[in-house]
């Protein structure tokens, strides 16, 4: 099957990463279903596909199964099938130390970054078996938390360490049904998210200091070429990042 004929779901589609994804993935050709709490930029993303009559925007709230199972259903619609999954959507929380953690707070991160990420793994997994050919490949977008944690950021951290679990079972429950499974951490890339580290952000050793970031089209491009290998093979972890941030040795 050509690369014209590919269909990738993209949750937290209309902005930064999933929005810089699905330009790319669109640019080789795939079909792209766009997810996202909000219309607008999933449509305004639409509309700067390679071909926007084969970009689908679809609100969805990846912590709602209902909601979830109606985003793949509407691919399934308009597509037919699903080659692949780049489960993005996420979210942080206030960087404040563990004792002032709201428990609402720490629901609201592990909702989204975690369950969101198993509801969307599930519901492509029962398309991805049911389609002929059947298969695909799923890509979590982990980060360099599930490594090595910031300060004060224990929901974001525990989430994507969680996440690095759920991307190896998945890949072992699922390569009887060539489906792959991979992820792609990320270390300070330029988005809004990460718009406060030019200024500075709190060190491992209290101090503050701006860090440097990079392109999206860095992790863009990463991520189309794990979305390209054939099924019989597989990036099960990939990290890229700002070379000179204060990741490798942090603490």
């Amino acid at each position: 099957m050509g690369a014209a004929a590919k269909v990738a779901v993209v949750t937290g589609g209309g902005t930064g990463i999933g929005r810089s994804v699905a330009l790319a993935l669109s640019a080789e050709g795939y079909s792209v279903v766009l997810a996202g709490r909000r219309r607008e930029p999933l449509e305004a993303v639409a509309a700067e596909c390679a071909d926007p009559k084969r970009a689908l925007a679809v609100p969805a709230d990846v912590t709602d199964p209902g909601s979830v199972e109606a985003l793949f259903g509407k691919c399934e619609e308009a597509f037919g099938r699903v080659d692949v999954l780049f489960n993005n959507a996420g979210t942080i929380a206030p960087a404040v130390p563990i004792e002032d953690l709201r428990l609402e707070d720490w629901k609201r991160v592990v909702d989204i970054n975690l369950t969101g990420v198993f509801l969307c793994t599930q519901s492509a997994i029962r398309l991805m078996k049911r389609q002929t050919p059947g298969g695909g490949r799923i890509i979590n977008n982990g980060s360099v938390s599930a490594h090595a944690p910031r300060p004060y950021s224990i929901p974001y951290t525990a989430t994507k360490h969680a996440v690095t679990g759920l991307t190896r079972s998945t890949a072992l429950d699922c390569r009887n049904y060539d489906i792959a499974c991979g992820q792609i951490d990320i270390g300070n890339v330029a988005s809004e998210m990460t718009a406060r580290m030019s200024s500075g952000v709190l060190q491992a050793n209290g101090t503050t200091a701006p860090e440097p970031r990079m392109a999206l089209d860095n992790v863009a491009r990463a991520v189309v070429y794990m979305a390209s290998l054939p099924l019989d093979a597989n990036v099960l972890f990939l990290t890229v990042m700002a070379t000179k941030m204060p990741f490798v040795g942090r603490g």
